[in-house]
């Protein structure tokens, strides 16, 4: 797990690349596939895209790419300042880090940042993604927040839970891991070396 700023930073930047991409995905496959093929009279859901130049966000066509971009900074930073800290002192007021066993402890983060970050990125999600071509109601808004919130929660919940979080966490031990032996193993070299000991 990350043991400075940095190694925390690092961590939140590995679970928002992998996360967005999941996202974008699920958004643009799994919810709204359908209605992009029937309404593009496309056999694929990438070539409905392409036929329409785009996907709409904040009342303009974007390119994939552009997508994914927007929201990966968004969440990026949503995460950094307000997911991981707010999580952390969520379940830190539950659990007791000394005495809770780790998985027990990491499980609890997880649940409680998809409680934080599913909830906040569903509402920026309403904003970017509102069609604005039909004019602005508030109640369009928060209707189209809590249809979202209802697609990504067990989405994110399960997605986190089971299989992104093993990922990250697997992918941060093979590049911190290894840093940290060979920093022990220079340390202990350097302090035989003082030493005089071969």
């Amino acid at each position: 797990m990350p043991q400075n700023k940095f190694q925390r930073l690092m961590f939140a930047l590995i679970t928002v690349i992998i996360t967005v991409h999941a996202y974008v995905f699920f958004s643009l496959y799994v919810v709204n596939g359908n209605t992009l093929m029937t309404a593009n009279e496309s056999t694929s859901v990438i070539e409905a895209i392409n036929k329409q130049g785009g996907v709409m966000m904040c009342g303009q066509m974007l390119p994939i790419w552009a997508i994914i971009l927007v929201e990966f900074c968004l969440a990026y930073c949503l995460e950094i300042f307000l997911g991981s800290p707010l999580s952390f002192k969520l379940v830190s007021k539950i659990f007791d880090i000394k005495e809770t066993h780790p998985v027990i402890f990491e499980t609890a983060i997880i649940c409680a940042t998809v409680g934080i970050m599913c909830p906040a990125m569903s509402f920026i999600a309403a904003f970017l993604y509102y069609p604005y071509y039909m004019g602005f109601n508030i109640f369009t808004l928060l209707a189209n927040w809590l249809k979202l919130v209802c697609f990504n929660f067990p989405f994110a919940y399960f997605t986190q839970l089971f299989f992104i979080q093993p990922l990250v966490r697997t992918i941060f031990k093979l590049i911190f891991v290894r840093n940290t032996k060979n920093k022990n193993k220079d340390n202990e070299t350097n302090a035989r070396e003082l030493a005089g000991v071969n």
